[in-house]
């Protein structure tokens, strides 16, 4: 790995150990997880690597071979937020010293094996940078709490407001099963793949744009789905509380449907996302429950059809890629990334199809942008278990 090449250049000498996280996909589900919806996801056989040793003077020293700039703080005192791509880890600090005594720092290199965007990198990292500083200072803990540890760094440091889809596909996750997850109370069921279903490998297709949740309309349609369930409980007639309080998962879809055209257009469109999606989620996991990926695909092409035109999320190079998938042969189906805006596309595909659709996928959108010769980069992975030492 090129993270311990860079550790032995750095301190002259060989690691302690290696953590590693994957990414994950979430086929359906997308923008539900922050309003207590269900998602169903994939953990996959790329992520995140961190080579590190420990540190006995309770010092953190992490650099990246992604990003510039090796960033330090010590494990007693983390600093406030400042805003680059150590915040992530500085929130993990916290939220995991909360909980934990930690007496030990650590020095590492991180190493991320696919571009950034849409892959849920974010929590990838910092699930990865948990597991490397519990090993450290001795710490086990169970897989609940690193989902809980991962999501308060990022909502509550970061200040994204994020639901626990991407730790939990990260975490949970396991080879040749789909995460069937309910948020709302945090029941899952890995759902085995049925001998009945054909095979299928995992396209991620990069735009070629960088992608940052942070600097994203991501927190603003949360809002406005969020404004828009607080006003469906006002019209109703039900009791509210805070509006942060406000959740979709609490407002029956009779009560949408009735009070709908009182809310502003944007709203409604958010609500319409999460509710739809909803079902598109329950009906996908039946379908891989019985070996159907051909409607578990279409399900998905659904979902992001309506992560478009109801969430209204894409960059225009990400909305064309969406597009040219589905009308690719051997596609099943796929959507956006992450939060949909700039970042990649995921796909499940047919193996038999495999060099078409990579070449296909990608003369047509290099056709429709050429500046993106270079940038634009297509990838072919497998599913995979969830986080390890």
């Amino acid at each position: 790995m090129l993270c311990e090449d860079r550790f032995r250049q750095t301190y002259g000498r060989e690691p302690d150990g290696r953590s590693f996280c994957p990414y994950r996909i979430c086929p359906i589900g997308a923008h539900s997880d922050h309003n207590l919806g269900k998602i169903t996801g994939l953990a996959i056989d790329k992520g995140i690597h961190i080579a590190y040793s420990a540190k006995r003077n309770g010092v953190v020293e992490m650099s990246s071979l992604q990003f510039p700039k090796r960033a330090q703080w010590h494990i007693a005192s983390v600093p406030s937020k400042q805003g680059d791509w150590a915040d992530y880890l500085r929130g993990a600090t916290i939220s995991l010293g909360r909980r934990y005594k930690l007496e030990t720092g650590i020095c590492g290199v991180i190493e991320g094996t696919l571009p950034i965007g849409g892959l849920s990198s974010s929590a990838a990292v910092i699930l990865s940078f948990l597991l490397a500083l519990c090993r450290v200072n001795g710490i086990t803990p169970d897989k609940q709490e690193l989902i809980d540890f991962a999501y308060d760094a990022e909502l509550n440091y970061v200040g994204l407001s994020v639901g626990k889809l991407d730790q939990s596909c990260e975490v949970l996750g396991k080879k040749n099963h789909l995460l069937y997850l309910d948020t709302k109370d945090g029941r899952y069921e890995l759902i085995p793949q049925s001998p009945a279903m054909k095979p299928y490998k995992i396209a991620v297709f990069f735009s070629g744009l960088e992608h940052s949740l942070a600097g994203s309309k991501y927190n603003m349609r949360v809002d406005e789905l969020r404004a828009g369930v607080y006003a469906l409980q006002a019209l109703a007639g039900m009791e509210y509380g805070k509006f942060g309080e406000a959740m979709a998962r609490n407002v029956p879809r009779s009560v949408y449907e009735q009070y709908k055209d009182s809310l502003p257009v944007p709203w409604a469109r958010r609500c319409e996302h999460w509710y739809t999606e909803f079902e598109r989620v329950e009906k996908g996991a039946e379908a891989w429950r019985r070996g159907d990926i051909e409607t578990y695909g279409r399900l998905s092409f659904e979902s992001g059809w309506s992560s478009i035109h109801n969430w209204e999320s894409g960059a225009p190079e990400q909305i064309r890629l969406y597009e040219i998938m589905t009308q690719t042969d051997g596609i099943y189906g796929g959507r956006f990334s992450g939060a949909g805006f700039k970042g990649c596309c995921i796909a499940l595909i047919d193996p038999a199809y495999e060099e078409s659709i990579c070449r296909s996928v990608g003369e047509a959108y290099l056709k429709s942008f050429p500046y993106l010769e270079g940038k634009y980069e297509a990838f072919i992975c497998d599913s995979a278990d969830g986080v390890s030492l």
